[in-house]
């Protein structure tokens, strides 16, 4: 699906203007030995990353994915990751990049090496009952919410606002307690919670407060690997100038976000 958006049948290394310095990064010659990209993706993430009926792993980043391992000319191998393993997984040689919901903070930089610019960006927010009636970021002090393991915002929740976290290892658990009633809130990404607001069970449920801390997600490689990390520099902005991240918005059903039309903007052809 991914072919219409390259400006040539498949774009070899060559053509991303990094000559053969490539060759030389220890990543990208095991991709080229074994023939396949390893990519750590989410599968808890709709519309971004998730499973299908099939069990198959799909989503906007899913697509992204595997239009670099078209632009490589190798087969793609998809390793789900959550948000409490995936940078130890990169660490670990057990996928050769993270295309996975990551925001790019300083703290995440210090162990990974992070693709600029983003190629997506997102905000914090909280899916909630309705009749919880929550207005305010002030309003979660002292109560019970719900937040997954290794999100960087969790910290903000309970320091500046005083919530009580409960703090799962997928967004699943998370999803079910909050229906359960263990939890009064979700604190998550702003783009996903809206995914979720789609569907009938969440009919109840709002997100009621201010997004805030409006943020980039990165891919991100390995420390050391920048002959990796400038090539899909290079992508990035042949996403953003191309307007496939807006194209795959539509595609997916997301009203076409502010970062997505900015970075256009800014990387798009005269």
């Amino acid at each position: 699906m991914f072919k219409k958006f390259l400006t040539s049948t498949v774009m070899g290394v060559a053509a991303l203007g990094v000559g053969a310095s490539i060759a030389a990064a220890d990543v990208l010659e095991d991709v080229e030995d074994r023939g396949t990209l390893i990519a750590g993706v989410k599968a808890d993430y709709p519309p971004f990353g998730y499973r299908d009926s099939g069990g198959d792993i799909v989503g906007l980043e899913i697509d992204l994915a595997e239009d670099i391992a078209e632009r490589l000319d190798v087969d793609i191998e998809l390793v789900p990751v959550v948000a409490s393993n995936r940078m130890e997984f990169l660490e670990q040689g057990k996928v050769d990049v993270l295309i996975a919901t990551m925001t790019n903070t300083d703290e995440r930089a210090k162990v990974v090496d992070f693709v600029e610019p983003g190629h997506y960006a997102s905000g914090t927010n909280i899916l909630a009952p309705k009749k919880a009636g929550f207005t305010e970021w002030s309003d979660l002090e002292g109560k019970p919410v719900c937040g997954v393991q290794g999100a960087f915002y969790n910290r903000r929740t309970q320091q500046d606002y005083g919530a009580e976290l409960i703090a799962f290892k997928g967004t699943s658990e998370a999803y079910t307690a909050l229906q359960q009633g263990r939890c009064l809130a979700f604190v998550y990404d702003d783009a996903a919670l809206l995914g979720q607001l789609e569907n009938e069970e969440w009919s109840e449920f709002e997100m009621p407060l201010e997004t805030i801390d409006e943020s980039p997600w990165g891919i991100a490689v390995a420390k050391g690997e920048d002959n990796f990390r400038e090539m899909l520099e290079e992508v990035v902005i042949d996403w953003h100038g191309s307007g496939t991240i807006l194209e795959l918005e539509d595609e997916y059903g997301i009203n076409n976000t502010p970062y997505a039309k900015r970075m256009h903007e800014e990387y798009k052809s005269e």
